[in-house]
């Protein structure tokens, strides 16, 4: 049964994340979306968030069943659920992110769902030293060397346009955000695993804290560009009504930062130094055997990822509300 825009049924897997925080109550205030359903494998309660209009559905994207139940009778899918460390280790986390997505897409189709809206990320495009600075939407998604988030990321976007081709009743949305900062970002909550968790969280919250006195702090002159989740939940939103045509969007806030910024924004004294030699570094970290998940990361500093997001703009209708500076700032009031 299709169902007028203004009376939408949204489904959303890994609503309480910091996508989630930015989207759901978008969602909430929307005249055209009727119902919300969360799916989630830890149960919450959504009215305790004043998200009146959503319905928890306890279930696991592995569950190619818990998800055909949970779409049922929803018009738009957005997939949120996704692990970004690696800590409950790859097989675990290719299950999830990987197969998990896949699975959503697929029961999305089932359901009868027309459009299905995916967090995927500027990673997709990988680091490479070819990519340019302000890439567009027309440049290739490739994976990383070595950082496995990026590559399920561009892995993802390239297995997500085959199914789009199996069931073409299903539009596909792709939003690709930079790093996503702001009060409830959640995103490294969990930098160590199983029972050092507790630790990794205490560890998060200190590193989004300001620095008490001034500290003079050593920093490559890299690039980066930072959004606020609010700006993510708005772009999402946008997807769920079909402000734009379907497709991939780069989103980012205002203005690319470099490490000096940051330094700036946490009260450190930034010593700025060149951005090749650094570059070199991290891609050689990068290229050691045996290195730990989280360690990973550190390609993400081997060429800069900045994307232009003027597709964005012009076809989503999209404008952020802050600025990356902002955004970063915006975190950094409520440590």
């Amino acid at each position: 049964m299709t169902h007028p825009e203004t009376d939408l049924t949204v489904a959303v897997t890994g609503p309480t994340g910091t996508f989630g925080s930015g989207l759901v109550p978008l969602l909430q205030a929307d005249d055209r979306v009727s119902r919300v359903v969360g799916i989630a494998r830890r149960p919450f309660d959504p009215a305790a968030r004043g998200w009146t209009k959503m319905a928890y559905r306890q279930g696991d994207v592995r569950d190619a069943g818990a998800l055909a139940d949970a779409f049922a009778g929803a018009d738009v899918v957005v997939h949120l659920a996704f692990l970004i460390t690696g800590n409950a280790g790859r097989q675990t986390t290719r299950a999830i992110n990987v197969d998990g997505t896949l699975n959503a897409f697929r029961a999305a189709a089932a359901a009868g769902a027309r459009r299905f809206v995916y967090a995927s990320s500027v990673a997709a495009y990988g680091f490479h030293p070819d990519n340019p600075v302000g890439m567009t939407e027309q440049w290739p998604t490739r994976p990383a060397a070595r950082l496995f988030y990026a590559q399920e990321k561009a892995e993802l976007e390239q297995l997500l346009a085959e199914e789009s081709a199996r069931y073409p009743q299903v539009q596909l949305y792709l939003v690709r955000p930079p790093l996503v900062l702001g009060p409830d970002a959640v995103g490294g909550k969990d930098l160590l695993p199983g029972p050092l968790a507790p630790l990794g969280r205490r560890l998060a919250g200190l590193a989004i804290r300001p620095l008490p006195v001034p500290v003079p702090v050593l920093v490559p002159a890299l690039q980066l560009q930072l959004v606020h989740s609010d700006d993510v939940g708005q772009a999402l939103q946008r997807c769920v009504v079909a402000a734009g045509p379907p497709g991939a969007y780069n989103i980012a806030g205002d203005g690319v930062l470099t490490l000096a910024d940051v330094a700036r924004a946490y009260g450190a004294v930034p010593v700025s130094l060149p951005a090749g030699p650094a570059q070199r570094v991290a891609r050689a970290v990068s290229r050691l055997p045996f290195l730990p998940a989280t360690a990973e990361w550190v390609e993400a500093l081997s060429h800069p990822a900045v994307m232009d997001t003027t597709k964005a703009r012009e076809q989503l209708g999209w404008r952020p509300r802050y600025t990356g500076l902002q955004a970063l700032q915006d975190t950094l009031a409520t440590r």
